[in-house]
């Protein structure tokens, strides 16, 4: 067995209409004033509204900062810093997507421990508590509720940096599932699909353990068995928890296993291009999951036995093949391009995002080594 080191951090409160208990939640956190990080788009829908009322109904001041963008960059985070240094929060709340959380995290970070952001790039690196903070998810896709990490980019050189500390794990995760049925279709695609990336990367990644296993496995399930369903459905609210769960779990299992080649691959493409994420991951996985098969072809039967009851997936018996065929026709169905060369990307540029994939942390995590050379190989497959 391979050994870990799991404590949970953060309690999980899920179920519809759950976000009228912020304010409860935020009042037994100690706290008075509520900082809200949010974005544009989830102000437009009402939910962050909606949750700094539940704020305010237990008798928390609550201020909502919501220059937020997708893929949070430096900017974001010091704009953030710079509003919470005037408003003194005693909770910081993320409320929307991944990209509101992580900038929750990035703040809270400075905020607290002073500097910037690249002084937090790598584990561990924050010397003094952070603020407690609360995550409302009103996507079902990066699981950045479940983890410790805060995923910034450089505003000048659009650098990922992965900034991680145990004390940026959220104090509390309210999984409302209403709070998704209004994402248009596109990001519930894109969302979706990233949080599928997720399960089925850490589901083989080297440091994968008993733990991480059990999170993967039943992300895997839920996530499988809804997603092509919410895309037809996007009211059924069934459908859009096992989708939230899912992504939740699928959260847990990166926090104890981590990431693999398609997610090293997918950052150049989204760095030089502005390829969105979840479609930059999705790409690239089906020629991971084959490339992968090679030699751990019995982890991906294993893991399909787990859904084999499923309509539409795939025999275990088809192994690697099966499943990345499976995952090319999911992304069909959303709607999604399965070929590089359909999303802008120019064939003289996959050596220098070899060069750039070759960089990225989440690769030495990958059950087969990959180095530039077999990251060339993939883009060319991906081409």
């Amino acid at each position: 067995m391979v050994p870990f080191d799991f404590y949970p951090r953060t309690r999980f409160v899920f179920g519809p209409d759950r976000v009228e208990e912020l304010g409860v939640l935020a009042a037994e956190l100690g706290a008075r004033r509520a900082m809200v990080v949010s974005d544009p788009g989830i102000v437009r829908a009402g939910h962050t509204e909606h949750g700094v009322a539940s704020l305010r109904k237990a008798g928390l001041e609550a201020r909502i900062f919501d220059h937020v963008e997708e893929n949070p960059n430096t900017d974001h985070v010091a704009a953030g810093v710079e509003f919470a240094q005037e408003f003194a929060p005693e909770v910081i709340i993320g409320l929307g997507g991944g990209s509101s959380m992580d900038c929750a995290k990035g703040v809270n970070f400075i905020y607290t421990n002073g500097g910037e952001m690249k002084d937090y790039w790598g584990v561990g690196k924050a010397a003094k508590p952070l603020l407690p903070m609360i995550a409302v998810p009103t996507t079902a896709g990066t699981g950045s509720e479940a983890q410790s990490y805060a995923l910034i980019s450089d505003a000048k050189t659009h650098v990922k940096m992965a900034c991680g500390d145990k004390k940026a794990s959220f104090r509390v995760a309210l999984l409302d599932p209403k709070l998704t049925v209004t994402q248009p279709r596109e990001v519930t695609a894109l969302t979706g699909i990233d949080a599928i990336v997720h399960a089925l990367e850490t589901y083989v990644t080297k440091p994968r353990n008993a733990a991480s296993l059990a999170f993967s496995r039943e992300a895997w399930t839920l996530l499988a068995d809804n997603f092509a369903h919410v895309l037809d459905n996007p009211d059924d609210l069934e459908a859009r928890s096992g989708m939230q769960l899912g992504a939740c779990f699928a959260g847990l299992a990166i926090e104890n296993s981590m990431l693999g080649a398609a997610h090293a691959l997918a950052n150049p493409l989204t760095t030089t291009f502005g390829i969105p994420h979840g479609q930059a991951v999705s790409v690239m996985v089906p020629h991971v999951i084959r490339f992968n098969g090679e030699t751990f072809n019995h982890l991906y039967r294993d893991l399909l036995e787990t859904t084999m009851e499923l309509p539409g997936c795939p025999d275990p018996r088809h192994g690697s093949q099966g499943l990345a065929d499976y995952v090319t026709r999911l992304l069909e169905k959303a709607l999604l391009k399965t070929r590089l060369a359909d999303l802008g990307v120019e064939r003289d540029k996959l050596p220098d995002l070899a060069a750039h994939a070759a960089e990225q942390w989440t690769g030495r995590f990958n059950p087969r080594e990959v180095g530039q050379d077999e990251l060339f190989a993939l883009y060319e497959r991906a081409f």
